[in-house]
């Protein structure tokens, strides 16, 4: 899959960076020593930790080299490193693991939570936020033009990111490793300008995976089906915007 896009992912910055917020807001930790940003994308959700705990040593985490090129360039004083989460351990001493929009991403992810919440030390916090929302018409959509059209042959191989487990699943998941655990849904209505505005949001996440795999001609054809399905689905509010409702699944795990 080609890189991911800082510039079209901060479109959207502020709609963005209110998960991240919401989650960090709940993360109970005065005085972390160690912090790791995984999926830090392009450094606004690091920002929240920096500011946060000024005291302590945040590091930056991403597969992406545009993303990471982003975040350095908005906190220089912060480390970055360019790894994948399913082969990264923490290092003795970290406090806090935090994770914005990430392990959607990362394939078995559920393993992966549990390896890395049974590697911090007792007190060591796993703060994660992740999309629940394949089932949204604006994801469903993607997956319905992906099926049918001249596009089709290029993109059977494209695997949509699996749908996450219910809470229950995380609870049985993560509870006998830990000692507390907190998990929660928010359910955001963003004010998207437009249903085209809709689709360049997604540009910047769930799209990429079939945006990459097609050419130019065939990327424009996509998005022109996708847009058209869009368009439909999201009906104009009383003042010509569109409300993009986003459920997410929160969870804070106390090790």
């Amino acid at each position: 899959m080609a890189d991911w896009s800082a510039r079209q992912y901060l479109q959207f910055e502020d709609e963005r960076t209110r998960p991240p917020r919401d989650l960090l807001a709940q993360v109970p930790l005065q005085r972390p020593r160690l912090i790791v940003d995984l999926g830090c994308g392009p450094g606004n959700s690091t920002e929240l930790l920096v500011e946060r705990y000024p005291q302590a040593e945040v590091i930056g985490l991403d597969s992406s080299p545009d993303m990471l090129r982003k975040a350095h360039e908005r906190l220089k004083a912060c480390t970055f490193i360019q790894a994948d989460i399913a082969a990264w351990t923490p290092r003795e001493g970290t406090d806090l693991l935090f994770a914005n929009a990430a392990f959607q991403w990362v394939p078995d992810h559920p393993r992966h939570l549990r390896r890395l919440l049974e590697a911090l030390p007792p007190g060591g916090v796993l703060a994660v936020q992740m999309p629940d929302n394949t089932e949204e018409p604006a994801n469903r959509l993607q997956r319905e033009v992906a099926a049918h059209g001249p596009w089709a042959a290029a993109l059977k191989d494209v695997t949509p990111r699996s749908d996450l487990l219910p809470p229950s699943g995380y609870y049985d998941l993560l509870r006998p490793c830990c000692a507390q655990i907190d998990i929660w849904h928010s359910v955001y209505n963003h004010v998207i300008a437009t249903p085209q505005a809709i689709v360049e949001w997604f540009k910047g996440s769930s799209l990429q995976p079939y945006l990459s795999a097609l050419d130019a001609e065939g990327r424009e054809q996509f998005l022109a089906a996708y847009t058209e399905k869009v368009a439909a689905a999201y009906k104009p509010q009383v003042d010509g915007t569109v409300l993009l409702k986003f459920p997410r699944l929160f969870i804070v795990a106390i090790r």
